[in-house]
């Protein structure tokens, strides 16, 4: 399966028999086959018609639209949800149980906290010269962590006051990786100020459209989360389900800085905003396709089986499975 990445300019999209057919100003660019096809970018205007985004829902395949200024995300569309209900009214449910929200809440922190202070124990082995600073963030992952193994589980409000101080924690060391010419002294997004946080932001960005996409998929409602609070317009599940993914997106981008993929000249400046240019995207949505691959794979393993278990929850249900998440495993899988 693979990503569709559009941004260039007087882009079409047309159907020919089961092929999705790209023209650029005109002229046929080339064709995908519907069935090798999971999703489609959109980052500039592109010109298609309404009996075709019926077809790739149709199909399953997801569309995500960036557009404004600093080409922001959108819009998600995605096709039909699975068809077994009880899974979306044991969600339900299961948004009014305060045990289960504390303890899916620990596990997707925990699995957070651990990749992170993984990240900078493997940073601190190649960059011994930071030693300082590595250290002081590590311990503050270590704090983190000890309080999350108290039982039982703390409420929610403390366990996000513990989530904000170990990020905080984390990016005092994280920001010490970046070469000064970046300008990155922590994290900011809206809007993000210099190179590191534009491209943390977009791959932060991209990784949720991943988890709405499976989420709802497995027949789960996106907005409904248990970690992150209701909030209008806010995909709160898929939230909680990419919170754990946050470190490898931030290992990713560091390498990226580090190997020179990604390099100052790729950015250019919009008012308050660093935002990638035309080269900086092509370059960031090639490496970010090889990136996502082990993740998608891992999302939808992880919806599926949380499915199944938040469907017990529902009446007369025989499903036994268990709905909490998985945090483990460095590379996604």
């Amino acid at each position: 399966m693979t990503t569709l990445y559009l941004d260039r300019r007087d882009t079409r999209l047309d159907l020919e028999g089961r092929a999705l057919v790209l023209r650029v100003a005109g002229r046929r660019e080339g064709s995908v086959p519907l069935h090798l096809l999971e999703r489609v970018v959109m980052r500039t205007n592109v010109e298609c018609g309404s009996a075709l985004l019926a077809r790739l829902a149709a199909a399953g395949v997801a569309i995500t639209l960036f557009g404004g200024r600093g080409g922001r995300l959108q819009a998600t569309l995605v096709g039909a949800a699975h068809n077994d209900a009880a899974r979306r009214i044991g969600q339900m449910r299961r948004y009014d149980d305060a045990d289960f929200r504390r303890r899916w809440s620990r596990r997707i922190v925990t699995g957070k906290v651990r990749g992170q202070r993984r990240l900078l124990v493997d940073a601190l082995v190649r960059r011994p010269d930071l030693r300082q600073s590595l250290v002081k963030a590590i311990a503050a992952q270590e704090q983190a962590l000890g309080r999350l193994r108290l039982d039982p589980p703390v409420d929610l409000v403390t366990l996000r006051g513990i989530e904000g101080a170990a990020a905080a924690g984390f990016f005092r060391g994280y920001g010490a990786l970046f070469a000064p010419d970046l300008g990155f002294r922590g994290r900011r997004r809206r809007p993000p100020p210099d190179p590191v946080n534009a491209a943390l932001s977009l791959g932060y960005t991209l990784l949720h459209a991943e988890a709405v996409q499976q989420a709802h998929g497995a027949g789960l409602d996106p907005l409904i989360g248990f970690f992150h609070e209701l909030d209008f317009g806010r995909a709160s599940l898929a939230c909680d389900l990419v919170e754990p993914l946050r470190p490898q997106v931030e290992r990713w981008v560091w390498e990226l800085f580090g190997r020179e993929r990604l390099r100052p000249a790729h950015f250019q400046r919009d008012g308050d905003a660093c935002l990638l240019g035309k080269q900086g995207r092509a370059r960031f949505f090639a490496a970010y396709e090889v990136f996502a691959r082990p993740r998608r794979r891992l999302l939808r393993r992880w919806t599926q089986r949380i499915a199944r278990g938040l469907a017990s929850a529902a009446p007369s249900a025989v499903s036994g499975a268990d709905p909490m998440p998985e945090t483990g495993g460095r590379d996604g899988t």
